[in-house]
């Protein structure tokens, strides 16, 4: 294989890499581009969902071999998860998050840690600290283009994630709803004296975002398998993703996972990173962002008014 097809095999691994983080740092983006703090609790909901879909596709199939009903289970397993975390981020939002909005800033960040610890240290005391493999729902024999593979999982990733970006994109900016979210985020006093129930659109955007970090931690457990913990770094790397492209814009958090996976996965190979260090990649390029470009591809800078 020559360097020249290894690095595109590399950029394929990629952009499946950066579709599931983009869709993990929509949640972080959304949330912070309206109460303008971070929910490190999102992470967490990941591996809540991942785990719900799991369990749900396993009472679904048992040990059935792929077939057209795992498939069909798949896609209810997810429909499910990302119900129930939607539900899941709406009751944080309104226990932990709520009662702090007039709070300093630093009380509802140590709020979400602690919402963080309690879902990840809850999910070891059900499910035990054991990773588990979450199946695939169809062969997943890798097809050949030119000298490049690409396996049906990766393909089911970018689809999905294309998809439920495509998605979020239309609501945002055509539905009611969607205006509502987008002024609120520029002026939360205003929306209300304008009529719109800004708890309601808070609420709403929570439970988006925790529906979106279903997905992707479904898609995740493909790779990195299910286990209580499994949220922390991904969640993490989503974060920085978010940062990249400029938190606060959707848009920004879809390009900043993309970049990411992809620089995470031809970064390692390219400065000869084992493996077991190539987390590193994404933190050298949020410390670069920051120092190059603070507010992000996308990100506006914004001064606070005195």
């Amino acid at each position: 294989m020559s360097t020249l097809t290894l690095y595109m095999q590399y950029i394929v691994n990629g952009l499946t890499l950066g579709a599931i983080y983009s869709l993990i740092a929509l949640g972080y983006t959304m949330v912070y581009g309206i109460l303008k703090f971070i929910n490190f609790a999102h992470g967490d909901i990941l591996m809540v969902g991942a785990f719900i879909g799991l369990l749900v596709y396993t009472a679904l199939t048992g040990d059935a071999s792929p077939s057209a009903w795992t498939l069909t289970a798949f896609f209810i397993s997810m429909l499910v998860s990302m119900v129930a975390c939607a539900i899941l981020g709406m009751l944080i939002e309104r226990v932990a998050y709520k009662p702090l909005r007039n709070a300093n800033r630093l009380a509802p960040l140590l709020s979400a840690i602690g919402v963080s610890f309690i879902l990840s240290n809850g999910a070891a005391w059900i499910f035990g600290t054991q990773s588990r493999r979450f199946p695939y729902p169809f062969e997943n024999e890798p097809m050949h283009i030119g000298s490049i593979s690409i396996t049906p999982h990766q393909i089911v990733v970018i689809a999905v994630s294309v998809i439920m970006m495509v998605l979020l994109t239309f609501f945002v900016n055509k539905t009611r709803m969607g205006k509502a979210m987008r002024a609120t985020s520029l002026d939360q006093p205003t929306s209300q004296l304008m009529g719109i129930n800004v708890n309601r659109v808070i609420s709403l955007t929570f439970a988006i975002g925790s529906a979106l970090a279903a997905v992707g931690g479904i898609l995740a457990a493909f790779d990195f398998r299910v286990y209580p913990s499994m949220g922390t770094m991904t969640g993490l790397k989503a974060f920085v993703a978010a940062v990249i492209g400029g938190i606060g814009n959707i848009q920004g958090a879809m390009i900043g996972g993309v970049l990411l996976g992809i620089l995470e996965a031809v970064g390692a190979p390219l400065l000869h990173i084992p493996n077991g260090m190539k987390d590193t990649v994404a933190f050298a390029v949020l410390i670069i962002v920051l120092l190059v470009k603070p507010d992000g591809i996308l990100g506006k800078n914004e001064r606070e008014k005195i």
